[in-house]
């Protein structure tokens, strides 16, 4: 039976505008369903997204983190530095090798283009072993070219290759000649990427993993192979043909429907957010920078300038809906501003209660190297379970705040919990996204935590 891969590129979505905190969920939501590799695009922000790559590092273990690297100069670098704490990290060189891609997108002549991938496979190599070199317009590339930029690509070190028909020019059946062809010809394993502006990325992707194909890149919704089909589509025809994946495909459309929640909303600090507001703050879309950084620091909050433009740059997406209340520009705050690397992360916990029984919390806390276990009794499982991790990392904090709110409906809907701790007179606040509402409110008091620590730090 073989194994197919799957990388999927929903943190690459070119219409996507998540925040901090929905990229972080999105990667733990993708790692809990098993799949094989996640990807990140180049490096755009070097501080930014340097942190939000070293954040996702430090909870996905299980899953590859893949990030992109281009033509400019600081590129390779860029995505060396952002994967310096990862366990299982990638490379990704990602370049055009059709004559119009690389003439007017990179102004590289064919030779220059050469030269490029071996330059760059290289410097990535002295750091990282698992490289994948990615032609992003292969279908459309002069074939001799093509092959000259693999074997370049393989000579230099490249453990993987993936081909992408970026313009949807091929109908499923050629396209998996193409792709089977290359996986003939090729030394190391290659995987493909469709694109399905006609609605055939997911017949050419089946077609491709029968012709010999190693890995599939997908994404949740977007414009290339969907992630759900595509796994359902092992599912049931897999055993068929000879090939199988790695997909926890009992938790498939629970897992999928939580990351679509994510992709399809800003939603931490949208409408689900309760509108009750006794302090007066009413902000709506003809309000500026200046006002809404004055309202921030009014409920106590010390922001930078990046964080007041993340701020602002979400408040204006939430203020074309609706006005936004304190309660909204709180959550706002704890879902893009304040995010820094995790000392503390959940491992697991255990919470008895009853009308007969105290609440009683077991939790474990991974710090570094090491788990932490504290156990409490506490005036109901919300009190047990923060006495539990203040009892871990020794530490009482002034509790200001706590909010639940559910953001979907039905059995299996999402909670967000809010809680704000105060630390030496300055307001830190922490959210946490899950179906178990005592979960989100262990994860938010410990992403509170991680950013009182890492700043007194």
């Amino acid at each position: 039976m073989k194994q197919i891969k799957i990388a999927d590129a929903t943190l690459c979505r070119e219409d996507s505008h998540f925040s901090f905190k929905e990229k972080i969920e999105i990667a733990r939501q993708l790692e809990n369903l098993n799949v094989d590799i996640i990807e990140f695009p180049e490096i755009a922000n070097a501080k930014v997204d340097t942190l939000l790559i070293k954040t996702v590092s430090s909870f996905v273990k299980n899953s590859v983190i893949s990030v992109a690297c281009g033509i400019g100069s600081d590129s390779v670098d860029n995505a060396i530095a952002s994967l310096s704490t990862a366990k299982m990290a990638q490379i990704r060189v990602e370049v055009p090798v059709s004559p119009v891609g690389m003439e007017y997108t990179c102004h590289k002549k064919p030779d220059k283009m050469l030269i490029h991938i071996e330059n760059a496979i290289k410097t990535a190599k002295q750091v990282v072993n698992n490289i994948e070199f990615c032609a992003v317009d292969a279908t459309r590339a002069e074939k001799e070219f093509l092959k000259k930029a693999i074997d370049a690509a393989v000579s230099a070190g490249a453990t993987s290759v993936s081909v992408c028909d970026s313009a949807a020019n091929m109908l499923p059946d050629d396209f998996a000649e193409f792709a089977s062809t290359l996986a003939q010809n090729t030394s190391v394993p290659v995987g493909v990427k469709c694109d399905n502006t006609n609605g055939m990325a997911i017949a050419s992707a089946i077609l491709a993993v029968k012709s010999g194909v190693s890995f599939i890149k997908t994404a949740v919704d977007g414009n290339t192979v969907p992630l759900e089909t595509f796994a359902d589509m092992v599912k049931n025809c897999g055993n068929d043909y000879g090939f199988s994946a790695n997909i926890k495909f009992t938790e498939l459309h629970r897992i999928i429907n939580q990351i679509r929640w994510v992709t399809g909303n800003s939603q931490a600090a949208n409408t689900a957010i309760k509108t009750t507001d006794n302090t007066g703050i009413h902000l709506d879309k003809d309000d500026d920078i200046d006002t809404v950084s004055a309202v921030a620091a009014k409920l106590g909050y010390d922001l930078s300038e990046e964080d007041k433009a993340k701020v602002f740059e979400e408040f204006g997406r939430v203020a074309t809906k609706k006005n936004v209340g304190y309660k909204e520009l709180e959550a706002i705050i704890a879902s893009v501003a304040l995010q820094v690397p995790s000392t503390y992360t959940l491992v697991n916990y255990v919470i008895n209660t009853g009308n007969i029984i105290p609440a009683s919390a077991q939790i474990t806390i991974q710090k570094g190297d090491e788990q932490i276990q504290g156990v409490c009794i506490g005036d109901g499982p919300i009190d047990a379970a923060f006495l539990a991790v203040e009892q871990i990392i020794g530490h009482h904090y002034e509790l200001d705040d706590f909010q639940i709110n559910s953001v979907t409906e039905g059995k299996e809907a999402m909670g967000s919990a809010i809680v704000k701790l105060r630390s030496n007179g300055k307001l830190y606040s922490g959210n946490g996204i899950s179906t178990d509402i005592l979960s989100a409110s262990i994860r938010a008091y410990i992403n509170a935590v991680n950013k009182i620590v890492y700043e007194e730090a």
